[in-house]
């Protein structure tokens, strides 16, 4: 992978995570892909993007690698989090999450992954480990097969997967296999971007941007904006397998968010590539993803505070809610990246420090 291919994938991930905080303050960076639409199936192309073909040899490696990379700090952040809800159950009166149980630790992430309120949006992390790794027993499995049939299979899977979550009454295992099989389909598309497109085809020309605004202003005609009576249109909860009456439109908003990401850092690339601090985002999304909760909950505990008003208010609202957002949304927004991000960077310098701790 050349470098300028792999500093766009890190500005990928950080434009991918930047949509995520953003989502949880309710504003969109692209006003016409709203909050949810595409975001987190951005992350799973990337992920596609970085599978190196090797490790179809080397299965033990893959999942070692896996299990030290997302789960050993899931459970690390999990282990933290439990912690300050019990605290701040002590100090407000509310205790933000699940009761503490062997189930909920250890179990519950992998079927939600809201085991506490906090650090709920870490479910992506346990969900892409499962769909790494279903990826890769797919591809050992379809290895021989010519990819026109895999890109067959793996799009019957991403298009099927919102019809069945509406013929089965939903649960903990079938939430399960519909998040995998809607997630396989974007890891196939990254995977599939980085070693049969990118470098082959140009797909960022000016018809190829004028038919995806022409699709997205169609798409645009199902949205409802996060209005409670119509539902949320064009987005969508993966996590509980939300698509409200939906049945292909989140995958095809999925599609063209996804394409458009990448012709905005294919732009912008010049501009971006140098900035110390967007670099530093990209390579700190998981830490990123586990803290924004609870920075937010940190700088509203603040306001609270230089306004006098008593820190138990903020139990009356749920684990996204800000004060004054009319106000405070860009406030909000530009610490909680700032803080996130250092927090990464700080606890990197740590590790680094630790000779026990090192390669964990």
């Amino acid at each position: 992978m050349d470098k300028i291919f792999s500093d766009k994938i890190n500005l990928l991930k950080a434009l991918a995570i930047t949509l995520v905080v953003s989502g949880h303050l309710e504003f969109r960076m692209f006003d016409m892909f709203p909050p949810y639409s595409f975001q987190l199936a951005l992350f799973f192309f990337i992920s596609g993007m970085l599978f190196k073909d090797k490790y179809l040899d080397k299965v033990a490696e893959f999942i070692k690698r896996r299990v030290k990379s997302l789960l050993v700090l899931y459970f690390l952040y999990s282990a933290f989090y439990a912690g300050i809800t019990v605290l701040l159950a002590k100090l407000t009166g509310k205790f933000w999450g699940m009761e503490l149980s062997f189930k909920n630790f250890f179990i519950t992430p992998f079927l939600n992954g809201h085991q506490f309120d906090l650090s709920c949006p870490m479910w992506f992390v346990t969900q892409l480990f499962m769909t790494m790794i279903t990826f890769l027993f797919l591809q050992r499995l379809f290895r021989n097969q010519k990819e026109p049939v895999r890109a067959v299979i793996y799009t019957l899977m991403g298009f099927s997967a919102i019809p069945l979550s509406k013929m089965f009454e939903l649960d903990e295992i079938s939430l399960i296999v519909i998040r995998t099989m809607f997630s396989l389909f974007f890891v196939y598309l990254g995977h599939l971007y980085t070693t049969k497109i990118h470098g082959n085809y140009n797909i960022f020309t000016p018809k190829i941007l004028g038919v995806v605004i022409c699709l997205q202003a169609v798409l645009w005609h199902f949205n409802r904006d996060f209005d409670p009576v119509h539902g949320i249109g064009l987005s969508y909860v993966l996590v509980w397998a939300r698509f409200d009456s939906q049945i292909i439109v989140p995958v095809l908003t999925s599609i063209t968010g996804i394409w458009f990401s990448l012709f905005f850092i294919n732009v912008t690339y010049e501009y971006l590539k140098d900035i110390k601090f967007i670099k530093l985002v990209g390579e700190n999304t998981y830490h990123i993803m586990a803290n924004h909760l609870f920075v937010m909950y940190i700088i509203t505990a603040v306001i609270f505070r230089i306004n006098g008003i008593p820190i138990s208010e903020r139990n009356e609202h749920n684990i996204y809610w800000i004060f004054n957002p009319v106000q405070n949304t860009y406030l909000y927004f530009v610490l909680t990246m700032v803080i996130t991000t250092y927090i990464g960077v700080g606890l990197k310098f740590i590790k680094s420090k630790i000779p026990f701790i090192k390669n964990l």
